[in-house]
């Protein structure tokens, strides 16, 4: 699996627990760290494979997924994970995007 840190952590997410919903974002900038790092991140995940559990075995999941990068490559990751219910509870009913399985962009000339 080559490509970036951040490319790595969404497809090993995406494959590992199915989200509904996914955003990581390269956090590395904000620290002192060397321009271009990818060492700090943040993820948002919503998953219906966290049904049921408390946040410790939902960030478990999660670092299971990512032990080669914080094995290494990551430094910090703030997780924070929810269920649908858990998003609908605190971010309402607004439509939540599923992740972006790539493609090519249609020219509607």
């Amino acid at each position: 699996m080559s490509g970036s840190v951040q490319d790595r952590i969404v497809e090993k997410l995406t494959s590992a627990l199915g989200p509904r919903h996914l955003e990581v974002l390269n956090e590395s900038g904000h620290h002192n760290v060397p321009a271009g790092s990818e060492s700090h991140f943040k993820v948002v995940l919503v998953a219906s494979a966290f049904e049921g559990l408390r946040l410790v075995a939902r960030h478990r999941m999660v670092n299971r997924a990512l032990s080669e990068e914080l094995d290494g490559q990551i430094h910090a990751l703030a997780l924070h994970t929810y269920t649908e219910q858990d998003w609908r509870e605190r971010h309402g009913d607004a439509p939540m995007s599923p992740p972006c399985l790539g493609g090519e962009r249609v020219d509607e000339r």
